[in-house]
């Protein structure tokens, strides 16, 4: 059972930036940011295939967020840019043991194992 733990959240204004991190104590073969607000259903923002680095992106962060990983450092992170008052939530990160050739999934019920998150906000 891998353990994950996030950090780097923290509230910024508007038009800022963050990057979370991710730590997970072993390798896997698909790494995912997820997020939810209050009143609002989880969303999978994006993910990587580890192996081959292969990424996928929400339309509502696309082009404003990039994720990436450092093998070497077990770590995989979120940077965000551009951040918006609807991007305000608690943000996990969660690893999947398969992936689909060189894709990961999309769908949050095939990720076994998560972290606790670690909390956004943005203020306008």
């Amino acid at each position: 059972q891998v353990q994950l733990v996030e950090s780097g959240g923290g509230s910024v204004q508007a038009g800022g930036s963050l990057r979370l991190s991710c730590t997970f104590s072993d390798r896997r073969v698909c790494v995912a940011w997820f997020r939810q607000a209050p009143g609002k259903e989880r969303e999978e923002v994006a993910n990587i295939h580890t192996e081959g680095d292969s990424t996928y992106y929400a339309d509502s962060v696309k082009g404003r967020f990039t994720i990436s990983q450092d093998n070497a450092k077990n770590t995989v992170y979120l940077e965000m840019h551009s951040l918006k008052p609807e991007d305000t939530a608690r943000y996990k990160c969660a690893a999947a043991p398969l992936s689909y050739g060189r894709n990961c999934p999309t769908m949050e019920w095939l990720y076994d194992s998560w972290g606790q998150g670690t909390q956004v906000t943005v203020s306008s």
